[in-house]
């Protein structure tokens, strides 16, 4: 009985797919893929800021269709099902990454922790950001501009280029358009009782660390009045953080209001809605890779950073 461990099914430790879904060996395997190496993506941060990574991943597929992708991250549930290797931020994922050799090493955060492990880690190339004297560095000179946005605040508020446009620049490449890749689950459904109305989601929150993002009860009531006389259906939105503001909204107008929920049930929701109105939040994200109409609230970050499409 032979094995190859060059297939990007094989696992080692468990059966892979190809196995477990038709019970073949890899002898007479037709769903053998070969494996040319493999490329580590760190992006561990926020959860939109992990989303509007992924168009990166159009480019992985068309440049390196037969390497490895592998991506640590602190929210894997928002990451597409087509990357080879999916990894929690965890002790015993870093214990076994720093075992490993990876052709090119991408790490896109500037936080210490990220920085950190992509110096540790093993790579033929490194891009983006490294530990250097114990402080966050760009690795080399096509990273600095996306370095000087985060530490200087006069460099960040001129920025023309968009986060996309950065962040393709530091691996070389030009941006295009490339969307967002985001799964949705096929099992959750809501009835909401909008009785053929367009439906106006409204994502009331902002997020703890820019309070001043956030609008006022007063304002939220306003306009959900207004969206109300004109004939449309408005949906309250939120996490746990959003959900005292929500029910108090719901009982001042009878604007819907189905509750909070995980991720992925979220993500379900908001696909039902026609028209997303939020601030500069998860749900932006989750909007655009929903391909979903937006009005966005921005107040203090430079206008050229989003690719709304």
């Amino acid at each position: 009985m032979i094995y190859k461990e060059d297939c990007r099914f094989f696992r080692g430790d468990i059966p892979c797919k190809p196995n477990k879904s038709y019970g073949v060996h890899c002898e007479d395997c037709k769903y053998y893929k070969r494996s040319d190496g493999k490329i580590l993506i760190i992006k561990l941060g926020a959860i939109g800021d992990v989303i509007r990574t992924t168009p990166l991943l159009h480019v992985f597929e068309k440049e390196f269709p037969n390497y490895e992708i592998w991506w640590l991250t602190l929210t894997p549930d928002v990451l597409p099902s087509s990357i080879d290797k999916i990894l929690q931020f965890n002790l015993e994922n870093i214990l076994w990454l720093k075992e490993l050799h990876f052709d090119w090493l991408i790490n896109l955060d500037k936080d210490p922790h990220a920085c950190s492990l992509a110096l540790s880690i093993s790579a033929n190339k490194k891009s983006g950001f490294i530990l250097k004297n114990g402080k966050p560095a760009p690795i080399d000179n096509i990273a600095e501009h996306k370095f000087y946005t985060g530490i200087f605040d006069d460099y960040s508020k001129n920025n023309t280029k968009s986060y996309l446009e950065e962040i393709f620049e530091i691996l070389g490449w030009e941006f295009n358009g490339e969307e967002y890749i985001l799964e949705k689950s096929n099992n959750y459904s809501f009835e909401i009782p909008n009785n053929g109305a367009k439906i106006i989601g409204l994502n009331t929150g902002c997020g703890a660390r820019w309070s001043s993002r956030l609008w006022s009860e007063d304002n939220w009531a306003e306009l959900i009045r207004l969206i109300q006389n004109h004939g449309y259906f408005p949906l309250l939105l939120g996490g746990e953080a959003e959900d005292k503001r929500n029910l108090s909204l719901h009982k001042r107008t009878n604007a819907s209001y189905l509750g909070y929920f995980p991720l992925q049930k979220f993500i379900s929701l908001l696909s039902n809605v026609d028209l997303l109105v939020t601030g500069v939040t998860m749900a932006l994200h989750l909007g655009i890779g929903l391909k979903k109409k937006i009005v966005l609230f921005n107040n203090i970050f430079n206008p050229n950073e989003f690719e709304l499409y």
